[in-house]
């Protein structure tokens, strides 16, 4: 009796000892710290396709999510308005031209020809009124011929030698050619439109649009045959080479996470591969929620931080906009 009594008493003690145990196994496992999971986003640097000339979609030459590089045509845009400026450009350069010919090469031969001819015409006239001036100065020496008539000779007599001098002058403008003054004029002239011409053909550049970088079309935003405008964007290049994770992190959970801090990661879309990230970029969100305290005492306000990490090498299938896991030890 006395042995039964003692082998229950220590069943007893060591069920005791099992709950006392279990109960300290379990409120250990309820009381733990828990891992503190933060959810952030895989980012990249976009590229906006966009034409400084206006005009309508003529053709695509990539489509949203095709693989593009650098320099490959991606839009060709119809402009009108540029087809008519490059006719207006180079017509003027040709008239420009034309002037610049002209004033370097000089007057015709048979400009020329007819300069001398009217020199000649105007001297031979000279050379009468000259004659008729002496008669008419003699006759009114003599009192012959009144006051009058002799002065109306002498202002012949003086305009014939003008007539004489003005039809010199004349041929030797058309011997000599244009002054240097017109000449270096005309030189400006075509200058000016050369650089019409090559404005006007820059902008003809513009209407094959070309890829920037490397990467894959995100968004592509008109549709064929509609119009856009001068810089409105067409299309949206992302560079999967140049990518990187962002988080929002509450201020007193940053540590672990400065600048050239290593963070391990997890990526749901990918089977939740486990990626090494570096940070490279921490500033607090001016335009995010900021935490308030919930009592006055024992406790502060907390503000919001942007956290930006680069991943160790290039993620394949990893794509913006993929959720990343960071898993925090408080």
């Amino acid at each position: 009796m006395e042995n039964k009594r003692n082998y229950n008493l220590l069943i007893g003690l060591a069920a005791l000892v099992v709950i006392v145990i279990t109960i300290s196994v379990v409120g250990y496992v309820v009381s733990r710290p828990r891992p503190l999971v933060i959810q952030g986003e895989a980012e990249a640097t976009e590229y906006r396709v966009s034409g400084k000339v206006p005009g309508r979609i003529e053709e695509f030459r990539a489509l949203e999510g095709q693989q593009v590089h650098k320099g490959d045509t991606l839009v060709i845009i119809d402009s009108p308005e540029i087809r008519a400026k490059i006719q207006e450009a180079n017509a003027a350069k040709a008239a420009a031209t034309a002037q610049k010919d002209k004033a370097m090469n000089g007057a015709r031969r048979e400009q020329i020809t007819g300069a001398y001819e009217l020199w000649q015409k105007a001297i031979v006239g000279e050379e009468v009124m000259r004659k008729s001036y002496e008669r008419m100065q003699a006759l009114h020496a003599q009192k012959v011929v009144s006051d009058q008539k002799f002065d109306e000779v002498e202002a012949q007599y003086r305009a014939a030698q003008a007539t004489t001098r003005a039809a010199h002058s004349q041929y030797q403008m058309a011997v000599n050619g244009a002054r240097q003054e017109d000449k270096d004029a005309a030189v400006a002239l075509v200058e000016r439109a050369n650089a019409a011409v090559e404005l006007v053909n820059s902008y003809m550049d513009e209407i094959r649009l070309t890829s920037p970088s490397d990467g894959i079309v995100a968004d592509i935003y008109p549709k064929v045959g509609e119009l856009v405008g001068q810089g409105a964007p067409i299309m949206t290049i992302q560079d999967l080479d140049d990518m990187w994770f962002t988080f929002n992190v509450r201020e007193d959970r940053l540590k672990g996470m400065q600048n050239g801090d290593w963070i391990q990661l997890s990526i749901p879309a990918l089977d939740g591969r486990r990626v090494s990230a570096r940070v490279y970029y921490l500033a607090a969100r001016e335009s995010y929620a900021t935490w308030k305290a919930t009592r006055e005492i024992g406790e502060f306000d907390t503000r919001t931080f942007e956290v930006r990490a680069r991943p160790e090498g290039r993620v394949e299938g990893l794509r913006p906009g993929m959720s990343a896991i960071m898993i925090v030890n408080e």
